[in-house]
C-alpha cells in the first residue's frame, strides 16, 4: 500500500514541491526525467536540487534510476503530496484523518474542513499498469501515458460523473478534484457486503438499489462495475459509489453493462438471502430500467423465469 503522506505533509517545504512539480511536468514526455533538465523544470539551482532530491527520496516521494542518464520520477506518494497541497491551498482540506477504505484501485482517507469529508486517491496502474491500459477507454487512444496519467484521467472521469449524477442519484456529493484525487462528502452507514438485513429490509433495500440504478440511467449513465462492495446502506436509503468505469447510456455496450450490474447485485442478494430473494425476471428488469419504465414495487419482476 502507498504510504500516507499526510503523516509528514506539514514537514515538506515549498522547494520540495517545486522539485516534485518539475518532475511531474517532465513525466508528461518521458517515464524518467533527465536530472540535467530539473533546473529548468523546477526553477531551482543545481545545488538546491541536490538537497531537495535527498529530502524527497527520504520521504519516498520520488525514485531514481541510472539509464543513459540519472533519471527521476514521482512515486505515488509524490503525486499524493502534490494533490494534497492543492486541496490545502484551496482551503478544501484543513485536517487529515486515518484511512477508511482500500480498494483494488483506490484508497480513501477521512479528512476535515467544515465537516468530515472523504479524500479518494485513484491508484489505477499501481499494481498492474498494463492490464489497466487495456481496460480503460481514457487510455486507449493515447500512445504515451503513465500510471500518473491513467490515475488522473480516472479521477477526472469519476468526478465528472458524480457532478452529472448528484443530487438526482444517491452518490457522494463531489466537492473538488485535483490530479488523481477527489474530495467528496463522507457517506454514513455500512457497506452492503457487511450489513445484515432482516425481514422487509431485504427486498426494500434491493428495490432502493435498483431505483438508484434507474435514476442513473435517467441521467445518462451506467455504473458498469457495480457489486455489493460499492453500495452503502444507511438508515434513510442507499448510496452508490466508485464510478470511474461508468459509461454513457449511448455506449454501444451500455445495456449489456447494465445487465451485468443488475445480475451482480441480484446474485449477491440470492446468495445471502435465498429465502427472501428467489427467482427474478432479470431480462424484463433490465429492459424496463434501460427503457425508463422501471416499476419500483418489484412485485412484477418476481416470478418463475
Amino acid at each position: 500500500m502507498v504510504r500516507n503522506v499526510s503523516s509528514f505533509f506539514r514537514e515538506l517545504e515549498d522547494e520540495d514541491f517545486y522539485l516534485l512539480s518539475g518532475i511531474e511536468h517532465g513525466m508528461r514526455f518521458s517515464q524518467w526525467v533527465d536530472g540535467s533538465k530539473l533546473p529548468d523544470l523546477s526553477g531551482l539551482s543545481s545545488k538546491e536540487i541536490e538537497y531537495r532530491i535527498k529530502r524527497c527520496k527520504k520521504y519516498h516521494l520520488i525514485e531514481q534510476k541510472i539509464i543513459q542518464y540519472r533519471g527521476y520520477r514521482l512515486r505515488f506518494e509524490g503525486y499524493d503530496a502534490l494533490a494534497l497541497r492543492s486541496f490545502v491551498e484551496r482551503e478544501v482540506i484543513e485536517k487529515f484523518g486515518s484511512i477508511v477504505g482500500v480498494g483494488k484501485e483506490s484508497e480513501v482517507y477521512e479528512v476535515r474542513s467544515y465537516k468530515s469529508l472523504a479524500l479518494k486517491y485513484h491508484r489505477e496502474g499501481y499494481t498492474n499498469f498494463r492490464k489497466v491500459n487495456q481496460n480503460r477507454d481514457y487510455t486507449s487512444k493515447n500512445r504515451h501515458f503513465s500510471w500518473m496519467y491513467t490515475a488522473r484521467k480516472a479521477a477526472e472521469k469519476e468526478f465528472g460523473v458524480l457532478e452529472a449524477l448528484y443530487p438526482k442519484v444517491s452518490v457522494p456529493r463531489p466537492i473538488d478534484q485535483n490530479r488523481h484525487a477527489i474530495v467528496m462528502e463522507m457517506v454514513d452507514g455500512g457497506n452492503l457486503s457487511e450489513v445484515r438485513l432482516d425481514g422487509d429490509q431485504i427486498v426494500a433495500t434491493l428495490g432502493l438499489i435498483l431505483e438508484e440504478i434507474s435514476n442513473a440511467i435517467d441521467k445518462g449513465y451506467v455504473h458498469s462495475d457495480l457489486s455489493e462492495y460499492n453500495v452503502f446502506v444507511e438508515d434513510n436509503g442507499v448510496t452508490i459509489f466508485d464510478w470511474p468505469q461508468a459509461v454513457k447510456t449511448s455506449h454501444v455496450n451500455a445495456e449489456e453493462f447494465l445487465k451485468r450490474d443488475i445480475e451482480n447485485i441480484i446474485k449477491y442478494f440470492k446468495r445471502k438471502y435465498p429465502r427472501e430473494i428467489q427467482k427474478i425476471d432479470i431480462k424484463t428488469l433490465v429492459e424496463d430500467i434501460f427503457g425508463g419504465e422501471f416499476n419500483q414495487e418489484l412485485d412484477g419482476y418476481f416470478n418463475d423465469a
